[in-house]
């Protein structure tokens, strides 16, 4: 029989990791501004969530993001912009890390984890903006004047290879001290629970 059942540890690494997105979004400690960029390390607790949890742990992490994301810029709209991608993420996150998992070491599974943490918040993010605000004239201007895709390629560019780097390397790291303290499963364990 599957058991499902979170330990004690690992909803406490949830909570610690629900406490930490909050933190890092009602604070400057979320963003790293530098100049007109904004380097999101929001991402790290979803992957880290993911990681240990696995899709529930990633969709709970990414719709507490994408909650806090909506709450600092509130609309309908909004909402399907910021929580869904979010949720998406995390759940995308958790089957990522369990595929990994099943081909690679836990540090190149919790690496991998957190570069598409930052990749896939980023093409969600942006495809929801694009097909819910596209035509508009705000994001027309932002694009300044170029292709849709050319102008989101250009906004996106280098923040979005930051944060793929900034989470791919301290995921990595994180993970494999989780794995070390024995809150990430072996691979011999989650091998043996998908068989079961």
């Amino acid at each position: 029989m599957k058991n499902d059942r979170f330990t004690t540890a690992q909803l406490t690494l949830l909570g610690l990791m629900a406490a930490i997105l909050l933190l890092m979004a009602y604070t400057p400690l979320g963003y790293l501004n530098i100049g007109p960029l904004a380097i999101s390390f929001n991402v790290i607790p979803v992957a880290i969530s993911a990681v240990v949890l696995g899709p529930v742990g990633g969709a709970v992490a990414g719709a507490i993001f994408g909650l806090t994301s909506f709450l600092q810029c509130i609309g309908v709209f909004a909402f399907i912009q910021r929580f869904i991608p979010r949720l998406l993420d995390g759940i995308c996150l958790g089957y990522i890390f369990k595929g990994m998992r099943k081909v690679s070491n836990t540090y190149v599974a919790c690496a991998v984890t957190g570069f598409f943490s930052a990749f896939l918040n980023t093409l969600f993010f942006m495809a929801a903006l694009v097909g819910l605000f596209g035509n508009t004239d705000y994001v027309k201007n932002l694009m300044g004047g170029h292709n849709i895709i050319i102008g989101c390629c250009l906004m996106v560019g280098i923040n979005a290879v930051c944060e793929m780097i900034s989470s791919t390397v301290i995921t990595g790291a994180v993970g494999a001290a989780l794995s070390k303290a024995h809150l990430i499963p072996s691979a011999q364990i989650s091998r043996e629970k998908t068989k079961a």
